[in-house]
Parts: C-alpha cells; sequence; structure tokens
C-alpha cells in the first residue's frame, strides 16, 4: 500500500486531514492555572501535543514528573535535554492534589528518563498511584513510564502498585532506533512490555508507534507483531509532527487510509484495542479504553 501513496511532504505543506485547532475555552485556561498554580509539568504542553485543547478542554490531562529536563535526546521530542535538577519527593502529593481538585476519573501520569538514577526515577510511579489512590478513589491510573534500560526491578517497582494501564511507547522501527532516539533500545522496549505482562496479566499493557520517521509501511506492521506476540493490549499510532527546525524532518504524511489499515490489521493480530489516526498521541481516549477493557477483564474467566 505504501508504495501507491504519493510523498507530499517536500512541499513542507500540511495535508488538509492534519489540522490542528487552537487550545481555547473556560476550562482549558482553569486547567492550564491549576498546573501552574501547583508547579506541576505537562507533556500536554512539553510535547506540543496537538490534542491538548480537546483534551484540556475536557479537563484531563497527562502529568510529567521527575522534572523538565531530560537523560536522553531524542530526535522527535520536544522536551529539554540535559542534567536534571534533584528530584522532588513531594511531586507526588502536589500530582495527586491536582487530580483530586479536577474529579479525574482517569488520569495519565508520564515523565522525563532519570539515567543518573538505576532505578530510573520508578519510586515516584509507585508513590504518585498509591496517593492518588488515596485521595482520589475509584481514579483508574495510567502510567507511560520510561524502559528503565530493561531493568526489571525498576519495573517491578511501578508494577507492585498495581496501575490499570502500564503504557511504554516503542515509537519507531528497529531499523531507526538509533537515529530516532540513540540513547535507547528496542530490546529494553520489548522488554518493558513483556516483562510488565509477565508480573501481572491483569494490568493492561499499552504502546505506541509514531509514523513518517522513514519507515515503510511493512515495517509498521512488523513492530505491531512483535508487541502482539508480547500480548499488549492497546495500541496507538500517530503522524509524527516535527515540533521545529532543529527537530528531525518529517519524511512523509501517511493517509487517512493507511491509518485505517493499521487499525484493521492491530485488531486481526489480537490487539485489543487501537487507536490509530493522524493526530492520534499516546494518551488520546485513555479513559475510554481503561473503561472498556477493564470491564473486558473482569468478564473473562481465570484460569
Amino acid at each position: 500500500m505504501a508504495e501507491n501513496v504519493q510523498d507530499n511532504v517536500k512541499s513542507r505543506r500540511r495535508p488538509p486531514w492534519i489540522r490542528v485547532k487552537a487550545p481555547s475555552g473556560e476550562t482549558f485556561e482553569n486547567v492550564r492555572t491549576l498546573m501552574r498554580s501547583k508547579s506541576l509539568n505537562t507533556v500536554c504542553e512539553e510535547a506540543r501535543c496537538p490534542n491538548i485543547g480537546e483534551c484540556w478542554g475536557h479537563g484531563t490531562a497527562t502529568f510529567l514528573m521527575m522534572g523538565d529536563i531530560c537523560t536522553r535526546s531524542c530526535g522527535f521530542c520536544d522536551i529539554a535535554t540535559g542534567r536534571p535538577r534533584p528530584m522532588d519527593w513531594q511531586e507526588p502529593n502536589r500530582v495527586a492534589e491536582a487530580v483530586r481538585q479536577m474529579n479525574l476519573r482517569h488520569v495519565v501520569i508520564t515523565s522525563v528518563n532519570r539515567d543518573e538514577r538505576k532505578d530510573g526515577g520508578a519510586p515516584i510511579f509507585a508513590m504518585v498511584i498509591k496517593r492518588i489512590r488515596q485521595v482520589q478513589p475509584g481514579c483508574s491510573i495510567e502510567v507511560l513510564i520510561p524502559d528503565f534500560k530493561g531493568d526489571r526491578d525498576a519495573l517491578k517497582i511501578v508494577m507492585d502498585a498495581r496501575p490499570e494501564i502500564l503504557n511504554h511507547n516503542v515509537e519507531t522501527v528497529p531499523r531507526l532506533f538509533r537515529k530516532v532516539q540513540p540513547q535507547d533500545h528496542y530490546e529494553w522496549a520489548m522488554a518493558t512490555l513483556g516483562n510488565a505482562k509477565q508480573m501481572d496479566p491483569l494490568v493492561l499493557t499499552k504502546s505506541g508507534i509514531m509514523v513518517g520517521l522513514g519507515e515503510t509501511f511493512d515495517e509498521v506492521v512488523d513492530v505491531m507483531r512483535d508487541l502482539a506476540g508480547l500480548g499488549v493490549d492497546i495500541l496507538t499510532i500517530g503522524q509524527y509532527l516535527q515540533p521545529s527546525q532543529k527537530h528531525l524532518p518529517i519524511e512523509r504524511y501517511y493517509t487517512p487510509d493507511e491509518f485505517d489499515a493499521f487499525e484493521r490489521i492491530g485488531l486481526e493480530l489480537g490487539f485489543k484495542w487501537v487507536e490509530s489516526g493522524p493526530l492520534v498521541r499516546s494518551s488520546y481516549r485513555a479513559e475510554q479504553q481503561v473503561r472498556a477493557l477493564s470491564t473486558l477483564y473482569q468478564a473473562e474467566p481465570t484460569s
């Protein structure tokens, strides 16, 4: 299919199906004010998510923990790279309080990479999960974690806190890892997702892929097969959009038909939920996913 699609990125003009609405509205402003008042970071802002207006307009956000400086330098990401500030062990309390004030039913927690720590900051994830459960009972929790360099002990710290969804984005195909995320390894991503499912089969696992960085359609499908083989439940696929001229260029735009094809193939491979579209990002429609699939798991007999 990919060979029949004309690459239109060379013109640097976005195709008509890439339309991002400017964020606005009272709820959006209230969320932004709350984040600033508690000195919290969101990946929505740091990564310039195209869905920030829609998500914040519905009162939801993805909290970015452990600071706003990352130890890795991925070519697609707009988060600053450098030496992180000391860990703020009160941050989980502030995040949990924001979740309570927003009266969230589902929350997504992510972080920068903290490779200067052997545990990668895993205790922070466990702390915020436990604190949110204390102050906002009934709120489901999704954690979008780093790979912790494939370390099982660090991952177990997070898994022992039992988030409803354990998410780690593979981001791209193995051939492009060194170009797209030079300090990451495909094997670490696969180990993170595979080990999570082994540690607790009832925790939903999730991963995401960006397209438009130079991969082929078939390479994406190969990654999908790898993820399905690990029992990953939820898959997100979206178009890479260049944050600035200093970031990796867009090699091409995928068409809506191709995203539909990814969704169809993903469901055929056994994923329980596939979000595939030009503006899909990792946290898009996250609450719908956990509500639908948690009910499904409860209905399934245990072996």
